[in-house]
């Protein structure tokens, strides 16, 4: 017999437009998903012109947005496509957190992909030593 195990979810109530928003940036996030890292980061260098930074908060309420309305996104393995809804819904709504692409500092080896906000990981429940940041995507486009 096989156990599945599926992560905590927040408990978020969101309004019926909020909950279309979150919707619609986790089918872009989807998409955006599939394509090479290099062009990821050059769009999202793109949408990030003109943004406010984003505070701890909104980038948590965006977070959490997502991971009401998508499983998928809320699943351990759904990094990338949670950190990218989350960005693009924080983006609908005029701020721009850290987007965060790096791997695990300790074995075994793995890629995550992020979101800060305020020098804070946004919700990850880790350590910020364990994992090592590859590049960034910050508001008005710094990059690192």
């Amino acid at each position: 017999m096989s156990n599945s195990v599926v992560p905590a979810r927040a408990a978020t109530r969101l309004t019926l437009g909020r909950k279309l928003a979150a919707r619609t940036a986790v089918g872009v996030a989807r998409l955006l998903a599939r394509k090479p890292p290099a062009r990821i980061r050059v769009l999202l260098t793109k949408l990030s012109k003109g943004a406010r930074p984003a505070t701890y908060a909104e980038a948590e309420a965006a977070r959490n947005a997502v991971v009401t309305v998508s499983l998928r996104c809320a699943a351990f393995e759904g990094c990338l496509p949670r950190s990218l809804a989350t960005i693009l819904l924080c983006r609908a709504r005029g701020t721009w957190p850290t987007w965060v692409v790096g791997v695990r500092a300790r074995p075994p080896f793995g890629a995550h992909a992020w979101v800060e906000a305020e020098g804070r990981m946004v919700d990850e429940g880790v350590d910020p030593a364990y994992f090592r940041s590859l590049f960034t995507v910050g508001p008005a486009g710094d990059r690192a």
